[in-house]
């Protein structure tokens, strides 16, 4: 997926599970254009895994095995903590 096919990144983003999408949504809505084009492939990488998967690592309940994914998740949860609670 290209970087900077934002209508096709937030269709991905779209999840089946609440929890992602108040995780994932707003990070992209809110974040993606200040990441670097090394960080836009992580996080489109990341959009490849599976629910299960992302549910668990943003949620704490492990984590991923792949670095990049663990940085990239890492900053998804500080960024949203920081930015604080947003409406969906």
């Amino acid at each position: 997926m290209d970087i900077n096919n934002k209508a096709r990144i937030h269709w991905a983003c779209r999840r089946g599970m609440r929890e992602l999408d108040i995780s994932i949504m707003p990070f992209f809505e809110h974040e993606y254009d200040t990441l670097s084009d090394e960080d836009k492939t992580v996080f489109i990488r990341l959009l490849e895994c599976d629910d299960p998967d992302l549910f668990n690592w943003l949620m704490n309940h492990g984590k991923p095995a792949n670095a990049d994914f663990q940085r990239m998740v890492q900053l998804i949860q500080t960024r949203n903590r920081e930015r604080g609670p947003v409406a969906i």
